[in-house]
């Protein structure tokens, strides 16, 4: 029987907040449930935005919270020699190239509307010859992936199938950056390829990540991991769970007295376990998480919620 793997993959660029782990403790749960094996890896390639000791503290707070994992925590920036192995494989075979062009010039190429808040459209008509060679030879350059014009269809878990146009969406995405280090689409392909995961469960706002990574993995000659794409903890406003919602770091709530088992209680309750929060343990979480109970919208953090774990309500 062929063992299933997924991974907790948490980036040391800020502290963990409600929302982050309640998306880490459904992995758990579910890997646990079924016998999975879990790998723990720190997304550590975010250059300057990553904060010192913040690795440390993500891991304290996740055991803390009662979750464990298999194996040795794998650190991205230990060695960067699988992502330079991968850049060169895939220059090779004609799927990426070199690309100096700015932001300004991207903006001003035709056809190029935003494809995001911080993306924007990189058209073909900016593409340098593809019938000729583009070694991986200028690691201090941004260089981009080929993208084909054709449907990629993610088959989810928990979203259910959909269908995407990366071509349309985003055109040739970054895969390494002019820092001299991969970028997040094609890091989380190698790492996920190294460390053998089946199942990748995260937040709904990397759908779209999906259809790209599932690119690399086609050019990179291997098969992509099952996809569980989990609604994200939103604000009152509708928004993603962000500072301007309020202090939500677990840290906090850990510093001012709150307990495991409360902040657990009211992760059970946006999990569909039970339908008003309870101080719950991690395990107890385990036993009764139920995949098909998940709301299938995102969850609402509200002034109740920080006032429940609080005490005061």
């Amino acid at each position: 029987m062929t063992v299933r793997i997924t991974r907790l993959a948490p980036s040391p660029t800020g502290a963990l907040h409600l929302g982050n782990a309640r998306t880490f403790l459904v992995n758990w749960a579910l890997a646990r449930r079924q016998g999975w094996t879990i790998r723990m890896r720190i997304e550590d390639l975010d250059g300057p935005r990553v904060r010192p000791d913040a690795a440390e503290d993500v891991l304290d707070i996740l055991r803390w919270l009662g979750l464990d994992w298999d194996g040795d925590v794998l650190h991205q920036t230990t060695d960067l020699a699988p992502y330079v192995e991968a850049m060169r494989r895939l220059a090779a075979a004609g799927c990426a190239y070199p690309c100096a062009a700015t932001r300004r010039e991207i903006e001003q190429a035709a056809s190029a509307p935003h494809a995001g808040e911080h993306e924007l459209r990189y058209p073909p008509a900016l593409r340098p010859d593809l019938d000729r060679p583009h070694p991986f030879d200028a690691p201090d350059t941004n260089y981009r992936f080929v993208v084909p014009d054709e449907s990629i269809v993610v088959d989810d878990a928990f979203a259910g199938r959909t269908t995407h146009r990366p071509y349309d969406e985003i055109g040739d995405f970054v895969i390494w950056t002019k820092r001299g280090a991969p970028s997040y689409q094609l890091a989380v392909v190698v790492d996920d390829l190294r460390q053998g995961v089946t199942d990748v469960v995260r937040g709904d706002d990397l759908l779209p990540s999906a259809a790209r990574q599932a690119l690399l993995y086609r050019a990179l000659g291997a098969v992509e991991p099952r996809w569980c794409h989990l609604p994200l903890v939103i604000g009152e406003d509708g928004r993603r769970l962000a500072k301007r919602h309020g202090d939500t770091r677990v840290e906090t709530y850990r510093a001012s007295g709150v307990s495991a088992d409360r902040l657990i209680g009211l992760l059970a309750c946006w999990s569909g376990i039970v339908s008003a929060p309870e101080p719950m343990t991690a395990t107890t979480f385990r036993d009764a998480f139920r995949l098909d109970r998940v709301p299938t919208t995102p969850i609402i953090y509200r002034s109740t919620d920080h006032a429940w774990l609080l005490g005061t309500s």
